[in-house]
Order: structure tokens, then sequence, then C-alpha cells
């Protein structure tokens, strides 16, 4: 059911339940109904009222989602129900899950790979050929779906443009109106970002003569609303890596492959052709596809990167086991170029990942996943 969002929700449970029953043909009941509350950072009476849920009517089961939730409860000041309420970060639809629907008998052999073995060929062309449509629609359920069901690229486009227009238009909603533009100007310099051979944020692509101390609260609502992931430097792999983190230097990736290849205007035809010139952002796009494949793996925690002084950078670092476990990406299968390889001559690390369009192996602690098996990474490295 459906209720108006200019109804006032009570604290009660009690009575919360009554005014909801009056919108319902069927029985609310304790342990069998499922109350979810779409939208919820529209409502500091709702989102309070979970609270009172969780003490005085646990029976019931409870869902509350929120698109912009961390943003609004910065800028409105809302109290948020600590220890109350069970937070969970839901991202788009990953690669694995889009397998899974376009190519079930791929998705369910990869799905049964627990080691570093080599793929048959006529299943890893398939599996390459599901990846390539997916980095094109991206994780948006909507973009994902459409693919799904054989839409398309105008349509698929669209509809992508759509969610682009729609997230301009909530820079407005929730920001701050003297920071809207600041917000809108870092947005829409993500593509020449990344299009840089070193992707570390640079304040003068967004605007001339641009300052940190001018743009850092625009970075930071876009990482609160969920629209980028700001990946910081780390001057060595130490274990805690926050304990390293060099706040001064960062990379921004987009929430999602599809909405960035949108972003930057690259036409569905060019992720296709494995030849096409643009190097600096093909190399972009594949970091933000692994990327987006290793965080609903990695718990909550984000991963870093490190750069040795203009002679090697690694994409990104991640802990497991205590451990870090640097990690290279390339676009395609070329894996020439030394950087990790200096990182090992430096730091000697037990395990590294290099994702690349080669099919999988491991030697020597190096292990080499394709880049659409970036979802099953952690378990294909264990130990």
């Amino acid at each position: 059911m459906e209720i108006r969002r200019d109804i006032r929700i009570s604290k009660e449970p009690a009575r919360v339940i009554k005014e909801l029953q009056a919108y319902s043909d069927v029985p609310l009941l304790p342990g069998r109904t499922l109350v979810f509350f779409d939208e919820i950072q529209e409502s500091e009476d709702v989102f309070n009222a979970l609270k009172y849920f969780c003490e005085d009517a646990p029976d019931y089961h409870i869902i509350a989602a929120g698109s912009l939730l961390g943003v609004a409860v910065r800028r409105k000041r809302m109290k948020v129900p600590v220890g109350k309420v069970n937070k969970i970060d839901m991202y788009p639809v990953t690669f694995r899950e889009f397998l899974r629907m376009s190519d079930p008998s791929v998705f369910e052999y990869v799905d049964s790979i627990d080691g570093p073995e080599c793929i048959p060929v006529v299943i890893f062309n398939r599996l390459v050929s599901e990846f390539r449509r997916y980095q094109i629609c991206g994780g948006m359920p909507e973009s994902a779906s459409l693919m799904l069901d054989g839409a398309g690229m105008a349509e698929i486009d669209a509809a992508l443009q759509d969610i682009l227009n729609l997230d301009e238009v909530d820079f407005s909603k929730y920001a701050e109106p003297q920071g809207v533009t600041r917000i809108r100007a870092v947005w829409r310099s993500l593509p020449a970002q990344l299009s840089k051979e070193n992707r570390k944020f640079i304040y003068r692509v967004v605007r001339t003569g641009a300052r940190a101390r001018d743009y850092e609260s625009a970075i930071a609502w876009l990482a609160d609303a969920g629209l980028v992931y700001q990946i910081f430097n780390v001057s060595k792999p130490g274990i805690p890596l926050g304990g390293y983190e060099d706040r001064e230097a960062f990379k921004l990736y987009a929430c999602d492959c599809g909405m960035l290849r949108r972003l930057a205007g690259v036409r569905a035809d060019v992720i296709q052709n494995r030849n096409a010139g643009y190097t600096e952002f093909k190399g972009a796009m594949a970091e933000n596809v692994v990327l987006q494949a290793l965080l609903p793996q990695l718990d909550g925690e984000k991963p870093f990167y490190w750069v040795s002084e203009g002679r090697a950078e690694i994409e990104f670092l991640i802990d497991v086991d205590g451990a870090a476990v640097p990690i290279e990406v390339k676009a395609e299968g070329n894996t020439s170029g030394r950087s990790l390889s200096v990182y090992t001559e430096k730091y000697n690390p037990e395990r590294r990942i290099r994702f690349s369009m080669n099919n999988m192996q491991e030697n020597g602690g190096l292990y080499c996943i394709p880049n659409p098996l970036a979802g099953w990474a952690l378990r294909l490295i264990k130990k």
C-alpha cells in the first residue's frame, strides 16, 4: 500500500499501525506483516518512529529505505536511532547479479569455482560478452533490466540520462543553495578527472583557480549521497591501512559504470570495440567496474591506493586477513607495466591481484583474474 507523504506519523507503534490499517484491505498482524517505509528521509517523524518499533513493537517487520538518507541526516540534523536499526548499504546491481540473469549456465559454472583455475574458452568468451554488456548498461536497476530484456541502446541511454537528470534535481532539493553549483561542477568533472593518466583528483579540473577548501563540502555531499566513491592514498601499505591515509590525495569514482559511461558520453559500440582509442578513460572504466565489484565484498570498508614517486601506482589496496593485498587493473589483455613489480620488490606481499581481460591463473602468489570475476575475487584468493 502507498501512503501520502503529508500524513503525520506518531511515534507510538500501536497508533501508527492503527493509522496504516485505514489504508490496507488486509489486517496488519505482528510477526506476519512487513511494513516498508520508502524514501524515509522525507519524514523525520517516520525515521524517529523506528526506535519505538524496536522497543515497543519488535514483532512487526519493518524496512525503511532512503536514497539520500546520509545527506538528509546531515542537513536536517536528524537523530539516528543507534542500536535500534540494522543499517545495510545497497549497491547498484553487480555484474555477478547481472550474469545470474543474463546467462544462468555461465553463472553456475563461475559460481562453482573456488580457486584460480583456467576457464574453458567457450565459457570465457560468453563471460566476456556479458561483461561488456554490463559495462554499457551498468547496475542501475532500470537500465540493467532494459539490457536483460533486449531493449535498444536508445532506450537504455534514455533511462541512464533520466537518472543523471534526476540526480541533478536532487542537488537542488537536498543540498544547501550555496553549494549546488559546486556539487554539480564536481560531478560533471568526473570524466575529465578519470581521463587523466594520473587519476588523482585535481581541483583545477573542476574550475581554474579552484581550491580544496571551496570544494571539500561538495565532494563530501556526493559521497554521502552515494554518487561517488572517494578512495584515498596511503603512504605505505601498513595495517591498518587507514592509519597511513593521506587525506590530501584521493581519487573519485562514480557509483556506477553505466552512469559514468553516459556522463562521459561514451557510445556503447566503443565499449564493445577492444581497439578503441580512449586508452586512459578505458582504464578508468575498468577500475570503476572492478571497484563496484569489490565494495560489496569488503563489509563496508573502502580500499585505498598507493603511488611511488611517479614510478608506480597500485590502483587499489585492500586488507585481507590482516595483510595488504595490492590490486592492479588492466582494461584489456595487455599486462605490461612495472607498477606491480615495483610494489612487490619494495614490500614483498604474499598475495597480489592483477585484473585484466585474460583468463585466470596463479603464479607464486600473483592471482591473474579476469575483470568479470572481480565479484568473486576474495573467494578466489583465499588460502
